[in-house]
């Protein structure tokens, strides 16, 4: 392994994904005279959404459109709890293929919600995910994205409090919004630490790295959340750093002078992906050394 390019061991596929595809994949492997569906990209990533296109399976967001003798698989993030009634309810085969990690979220939000007045869930507003989490809510819900937007929501007295967050949020800013709402309120609270282990190692991980290198490359799709999550944290320690999808992205002149360089991935990112872009990084460096 180069000393030169730090490769998170966390990088890559997460438990969630793995499954997920798995899941496809054995479909396709038993495919009968039936279309397969994906309600929703079933991760988010889009070289491998594209693979299963190639495969013949179409990603779909209207619960009406499977016919009779379809197979429709639950996209690895979930869908809301009355997506999920729709379909069942139709004659056709589903596949729940929801990250377990998010199915616990699910369910510890419906149970807990039950006995509290308000719930408030750190989470992306449009992530598909967190649509999922809030049909689970029993009592009214707050969304907030970061901790400027939570200390808008005007709380109020004498009430019961439930606090989850969407499973690949930044692990830190929760334990400080945790602290915020335990320190600010005398109220009865609930905090449920749903955020993935996964995710908590791959953040940590990536500090870590960033904290070692003069570039950090973060590799990932530019609409997965954890990926995102993965560019925040790593720009926090190191400056210059990079969010990519693909090798082709990479431009030497991007790690000119760089002797050490940092690179980790989203939870949805092929090793495929990854293997390459860390041996075309190693291979610009070394030239770069030969050249001086």
């Amino acid at each position: 392994m180069s000393t030169k390019v730090l490769l998170a061991e966390s990088a890559g596929f997460c438990m969630g994904v793995s499954l997920a595809l798995g899941k496809l994949d054995k479909a396709l492997e038993n495919q009968r005279n039936q279309r397969i569906y994906t309600y929703g990209p079933i991760i988010h990533n889009p070289q491998v959404l594209d693979y299963y296109h190639g495969k013949g399976v179409k990603v779909i967001d209207d619960w009406d459109e499977p016919s009779p003798g379809d197979m429709v698989l639950i996209r690895a993030h979930g869908v809301p709890l009355q997506v999920e009634k729709k379909l069942r309810e139709k004659n056709i085969e589903m596949l729940d293929a929801t990250c377990p990690k998010v199915k616990k979220a699910q369910l510890l939000i419906y149970k807990n919600s039950a006995v509290s007045d308000y719930l408030l869930i750190y989470g992306e507003l449009d992530h598909p995910e967190v649509k999922g989490l809030l049909s689970y809510a029993r009592c009214r819900a707050f969304l907030f994205e970061n901790m400027q937007e939570f200390k808008k929501i005007a709380l109020a007295p004498n009430a019961r409090y439930c606090l989850v967050s969407q499973t690949t949020q930044d692990r830190q800013e929760f334990l400080s919004i945790a602290s915020e709402l335990t320190h600010s309120q005398d109220n009865e609270i609930i905090t449920l630490d749903t955020i993935c282990d996964a995710t908590k190692d791959r953040q940590n991980e990536t500090i870590r790295i960033a904290g070692q290198v003069e570039c950090m490359f973060v590799v990932g799709g530019r609409n997965s959340g954890n990926t995102r999550r993965l560019y925040q944290v790593a720009r926090k320690y190191c400056p210059k750093c990079l969010h990519i999808e693909t090798k082709e992205e990479i431009d030497p002149e991007m790690v000119a002078g760089c002797s050490r360089v940092g690179l980790t991935a989203g939870a949805s990112t092929p090793n495929s992906t990854i293997k390459s872009i860390y041996h075309y990084l190693d291979q610009i460096i070394n030239r770069q050394e030969s050249a001086v």
